[in-house]
Formats: structure tokens, C-alpha cells, sequence
């Protein structure tokens, strides 16, 4: 297994140069997104950094004057000192006002940031929202969600090296500026002490870059163990079958195998950064020696020494620090460059969406010839399948597992689309409606339904949000659907916070689980109702009294039923029985039992059961 994943990422497409330089075009783009979140903020950083990058060279220059000036009233037996004192002060207030300016840099650059991710989190939550099901149900398509969604820290941090760069750009202008003035030729011996260290740093972050692109889907799976490891939903079961060994041994090894990478990676970069730095080390200490040299020559005065030198050191270190930062900038687009692609991933109507939807359902829902088969997979789910859903009628769908039968919602909710075929309401395909106005057409609560660890009001509104304080609603929603019980209980009661992950949060039974969650499909006064095994976890009398309610309340209305339990299925109005992805039988319980066909052997299969 080991040495499968090391092929697999040998055989990972490296990042080069050129793909390292051309992500850098999404720069512009992220300050226009920097100057939307916080126009105020951007522009009292930028002013900050213009003074911040001035102030060093000025602070230098002070120093100069200072020290001549000290010289000349010594060689001079001057007594007045006022001149030489108002110097001193000048650089205090300049030293003073630096430290301040950094400190605003690093306050607005934190606010920024903060307020940046904030945007650009939102900004995945509603892009992922308009992505269709079948792409996020897609590894490779959820490999780059990931990358966009967790780069939210680099993102940040890109702000601050991509202003600083900015301020370093006028800061060695300013600095190359006075050493041209004085000696031109250490200019040479700077470039020839910062480049080597520049391309080795570059050649790295690309390779960085690689391997954390190479093993995203390896990373998600390390989360994932982590999570399962570590979890109350799973700590039962992983007690129970003595897990724990298994799942650390798993996670042990793949992320062994990360970390040996990364190391090796490491370990060149570091041994390379020492031996360029002991060559920038060489390039000072050669300028340093050729200063002395010329001041001892007479060439250049003791304060234009303590200039230079300075000068030189100061503007080595921003160079680094100006090449550390865009090796850092430019690893940082590669992964701009992944959030900014998935941002515009194209979202174009597959259909032409011009038709209004019907205030109310005239004729039903229509299947014709419906074959289905999930993406990547040559499976059909669905084979041929036809029958109509009038309005205001109750159905049921019945099958053994793996029939089809909750695919058959996921077609008519619009989640999916028939590979083949058509599904009509009053005689339109569906296709042809706006997906969000359709989609609200429907109240559903599915098997799998979400344990939001919200508060129980909370929990029950997100049938329909917009009515989150009305009480009123909430409340009967609760009594339909037999959660009020449940919720008399709670020591909060409808502020009692759901579930273990928060500070005192309480956690519900499965069965009580269900009645919150069925409240949700109360909230929402909804044209057709879906119930996809809603009971489930229910005893049979609650599940009885759940039913009956379920039936008065949705009287005129089109509903659709899946359960495995025959004694809820009876009560529609008529039952769909599936088998192997096509229509087995059609009707009515009785029509169904004196068939004597699957329906019938499946019900006193069951019925025996209870004998």
C-alpha cells in the first residue's frame, strides 16, 4: 500500500516555474476583493506602509548627520550643543513614529484579514450551495473544494506579504538610492548575496505546492480518521469492535508516509538556505570590509560609514525579506489560483427555465420511460420507469433496498437528472422551471436527515427559516409531530442547545431525533410532502400517531410516502412496488394484495413477524 501511494505521487504533475509566475495574475483580482471587503482599512494600510518604507532610510540618514556632526564640533572645540540635540531628538520622534507605524501595519492587516476571511468563507458556502448534488457527491470535485475551503489561513496571510512587498519595493528604492549616491559598486555584491538564496527558495514552495496538491484526497482521509478516532458519534462502536488499533495504525502509516516526504523536502531546503546565507553572510562582510577601507582612505567620512554600512545591512535583509515574501506570495497564488477557480465554476442552466411555476398542482407529476445511472458509474438505478402522481394524491413507494426508491425523489427534487427520459408536472417538464422556485414547492425529511447542533428551536425552524421566531409556528409544528414531548423535557426547552460539540448541549435519542426533525416538514406549508422513511427510529405507536396525524394534515395535499413498514404503507391512497430499478405493481393495498405478487409476500412476510 506504502509504496502505491509514493508511485502515486511520484506520478503527481509537478508545478513549474512558468505555472508558479502565472498564478500570480490572480493577485489584482485578490486586492480588488481586499479593497471590497474594507476600503477605509485598505487605504490606512497602504498609507501606512508608504511612510513605514520611507522612515528607515530617513532614520539612517539622521545617524549620518548625527555623527559628523559629533566629529566636526569635537574637531572644532564647539560648545553649543543645540544643533547636535535637536538631531537627536528629530531621530527619537522618527524611531517613535516607526514603531508606531508598524504597529498600525500590523493592526490593519489583522483586521483585514479577519474581515477578508470572513467574506471569502462566505463566499465557498454560497458557491457550494448553487453546485449541483451530483458534483459535490464527485471526489475529484470535492479534492477542490477542500483546497479552496481550507487555504482560508494562506489567503489571509497573502495580505500582509503582498502589501509588505509593496512597502519593501519603496523602502530598497529609497536604500539603493543612497548607496548609488556613495559607492554604486556594493550594489554588485548585494545582487550576487540575494539571488541564489531567491531561486532556491522559489524552487521549493513549487515543490511544496506539489506534494500538498498531490495528497489532498490523503489529507481529507487523515481528517476523516481523526475525526472517527476521536468522535462520541463513533466511540461506541469503536469500544465495541476494538477499533482503535486498526484506525490508528491507519492513520499512523498514512501520515507517516506524508511526513517522510515533507522531511526529506525540508532537509534539502534547509541545507541549501544555510549554504546560499553563508554566501549573502560572505557578500556583507566583503562590502563591510570595503567601506572600512575607504573611510580609513580618507574617501568617505565616519558618519557616511555608519550610513553605508546600515544602509547595506538594512537593505540586505529587505531584499531577503522581499524574496522570502514573494516565494511566499507566489506559493500562496497556486492556492488563490484554487479558491479563485472554484469560485468561478460555471453554474449555466442545463435547461431553458422560462416557465412559471403553477400557483397550485392541477394534474400531478408524470415519470415517462425514466433510466437513471450515477455519474462514472455504467449501473442503472432506474430502467424504464413510468407512472404519474395525480394531484393531491397520497403514494407510497415499497421495494427492497437498492430498488430505486429514493432515487426517484432525488429526480423529482431536481438533484439529479434522468439519464434518459422525462418527468412532467401539469404536463411540463420539470426541467423547464427555475430549480430554487421548484424546489420550494416541496417539504422533506429525508432517512439520513442532518442533527444540526443548534438549539431546538433552531433545529425545527430550518423547515422555513424566515419563521424562526414565530413561536407560534414552532410550537405547533412540535405538537404535530410529537417532539413537544420531547422538548417539555429539556431543561431549556426550545433554547436547550442539540448535541455534545458545544458547551452545554444536550444529546437526543434517535427516535427523538426524528420528531424534531419531522417538525421541520410541519414548518413549511409546502405543496407535496416527501417522507422518506421518516419513522424509522420511532416505536410503532408513535409512528402510528405520527401517520395519522401526517394524513389529516395533508389532506388535498400530494404526498409521497417510502417506508419498510406496511401498516403506515396501507394508508395511502396508492402503492408504487419497485424491483431492480423498474415498476413491479401499481394500486391500491387491496388491488395489491389480491395480485399475491411481491407486494403481497413482502406484507405477510412482515405481518408474520408480529405473530
Amino acid at each position: 500500500m506504502a509504496k502505491s501511494r509514493l508511485k502515486s505521487l511520484k506520478d503527481t504533475e509537478k508545478t513549474s516555474f512558468r505555472k508558479s509566475f502565472s498564478a500570480l495574475i490572480y493577485i489584482p483580482r485578490f486586492f480588488k476583493e481586499i479593497w471590497k471587503t474594507n476600503k477605509k482599512r485598505f487605504i490606512l494600510s497602504a498609507f501606512c506602509r508608504l511612510v513605514g518604507a520611507i522612515l528607515p532610510v530617513a532614520i539612517l540618514w539622521v545617524g549620518k548627520i548625527i555623527i559628523d556632526e559629533i566629529i566636526l564640533q569635537a574637531n572644532a572645540d564647539i560648545t553649543d550643543f543645540n544643533r547636535l540635540w535637536t538631531y537627536v531628538a528629530i531621530e527619537f520622534g522618527l524611531v517613535v513614529l516607526s514603531d508606531l507605524v508598524s504597529r498600525a501595519i500590523s493592526l490593519t492587516d489583522s483586521l483585514l484579514g479577519d474581515a477578508y476571511s470572513i467574506d471569502s468563507s462566505v463566499g465557498i458556502i454560497k458557491k457550494t450551495n448553487q453546485i449541483d448534488i451530483s458534483l459535490l457527491e464527485d471526489s475529484e470535485f470535492y479534492d477542490k473544494l477542500e483546497r479552496a475551503r481550507t487555504q482560508t489561513a494562506g489567503r489571509v496571510g497573502l495580505i500582509s506579504n503582498a502589501l509588505g512587498e509593496v512597502q519593501s519595493l519603496i523602502s530598497i528604492a529609497t536604500l539603493v538610492a543612497g548607496l548609488i549616491y556613495f559607492e554604486p559598486y556594493l550594489i554588485i555584491l548585494l545582487v550576487l548575496s540575494i539571488i541564489p538564496s531567491f531561486i532556491n527558495e522559489i524552487w521549493f514552495s513549487q515543490q511544496q505546492y506539489s506534494l500538498a496538491r498531490g495528497w489532498t484526497a490523503e489529507r481529507r482521509e487523515l481528517d476523516y480518521l481523526r475525526f472517527i478516532g476521536a468522535n462520541n458519534q463513533t466511540a461506541k462502536e469503536i469500544k465495541l469492535f476494538g477499533l482503535t488499533d486498526f484506525i490508528v495504525d491507519r492513520f499512523k502509516n498514512l501520515s507517516d508516509e506524508y511526513y517522510q516526504l515533507n522531511k526529506k523536502l525540508a532537509v534539502k531546503r534547509s541545507a541549501l538556505g544555510f549554504l546560499f546565507n553563508v554566501l549573502g553572510t560572505l557578500s556583507y562582510y566583503g562590502a563591510y570590509i570595503f567601506i572600512i577601507y575607504r573611510v580609513v582612505s580618507g574617501v568617505i567620512t565616519l558618519g557616511e560609514l555608519t550610513f553605508l554600512s546600515g544602509s547595506f545591512n538594512r537593505l540586505t535583509r529587505n531584499l531577503q525579506d522581499f524574496f522570502s515574501k514573494f516565494t511566499r506570495i507566489t506559493e500562496s497564488s497556486l492556492y488563490l489560483k484554487d479558491y479563485f477557480e472554484f469560485l468561478d465554476i460555471s453554474i449555466e442552466p442545463k435547461h431553458n427555465e422560462d416557465q412559471p411555476l403553477p400557483e397550485k398542482i392541477i394534474t400531478g407529476f408524470e415519470f415517462r420511460d425514466v433510466h437513471f445511472s450515477y455519474p462514472d458509474s455504467d449501473k442503472e438505478i432506474l430502467k424504464g420507469v413510468s407512472f404519474k402522481i395525480s394531484a393531491g394524491e397520497k403514494m407510497a413507494f415499497v421495494g427492497q433496498n437498492g430498488a430505486g426508491k429514493t432515487t426517484l425523489t432525488k429526480l423529482l427534487l431536481r438533484f439529479y437528472e434522468p439519464t434518459s427520459g422525462e418527468i412532467l408536472l401539469d404536463g411540463i417538464n420539470i426541467n423547464r422551471f427555475k430549480r430554487d422556485d421548484y424546489q420550494e414547492f416541496f417539504g422533506v425529511i429525508f432517512q439520513d436527515f442532518f442533527r444540526y447542533e443548534f438549539t431546538v428551536r433552531e433545529n425545527i425552524a430550518i423547515g422555513d427559516i424566515d419563521e424562526l421566531y414565530n413561536q407560534e409556528k414552532i410550537e405547533n409544528a412540535a405538537e404535530l409531530s410529537l417532539a413537544k414531548d420531547v422538548i417539555s423535557e429539556l431543561k431549556k426547552g426550545y433554547d436547550q442547545q442539540l448535541g455534545k460539540r458545544f458547551s452545554k448541549g444536550q444529546e437526543l435519542s434517535g427516535g427523538q431525533w426524528q420528531k424534531v426533525a419531522l417538525a421541520r416538514a410541519y414548518m413549511k406549508d409546502a405543496e407535496v410532502m416527501i417522507l422518506d422513511e421518516p419513522t424509522s427510529a420511532l416505536d410503532a405507536r408513535a409512528e402510528s400517531d405520527v401517520f395519522k396525524r401526517f394524513i389529516g394534515l395533508t389532506k388535498g395535499k400530494t404526498s409521497i410516502i417510502i417506508s419498510h413498514r406496511f401498516s403506515t404503507v396501507r394508508q395511502a391512497d396508492r402503492i408504487l412496488v419497485l424491483e431492480d430499478g423498474k415498476v413491479l405493481e401499481i394500486g391500491t393495498h387491496e388491488i395489491l394484495m389480491s395480485n399475491q405478487a411481491l407486494y403481497a409476500q413482502l406484507f405477510q412476510l412482515q405481518a408474520e413477524g408480529y405473530q
